[in-house]
């Protein structure tokens, strides 16, 4: 049962994120890439203020997974390199954290392009 519940909460949480980026479609004249690109920030910026961390703690992959997870990941890492290394850590430590998702992103993306095949845009 508590193993549904957390199915449950992942999906809510994820299904929240994905009605708000539907609404600012529907209602703003904003584009999907700035829509993504706000998603990434307010990660940041919420995983900065520790807001964010609650959020992964109570729905799991469902905040994790989302961008709005990408950008807490990088400020995650921004804050630990930092408190390791000092100030060289703002610069590092954002890319470090998030290389695995990165690495990986690249891979499959190069993988779906092995197996797919291209048409030219017309």
């Amino acid at each position: 049962m508590d193993l549904l519940l957390t199915y449950l909460r992942a999906f809510l949480v994820g299904g929240i994120f994905c009605v708000i980026a539907q609404i600012l479609i529907d209602r703003t004249k904003l584009t999907p890439a700035r829509i993504l690109v706000t998603y990434v920030v307010a990660g940041v910026v919420l995983g900065g203020m520790g807001i964010y961390q609650p959020i992964v703690d109570f729905a799991g992959a469902g905040a994790t997974v989302p961008l709005t997870g990408f950008g807490y990941l990088i400020a995650k890492g921004v804050k630990e390199a930092v408190g390791e290394e000092g100030l060289l850590g703002a610069l590092t430590g954002g890319l470090r954290a998030s290389a695995g998702g990165i690495a990986a992103a690249l891979v499959f993306g190069y993988l779906a392009c092995l197996i797919s095949k291209g048409k030219p845009k017309s």
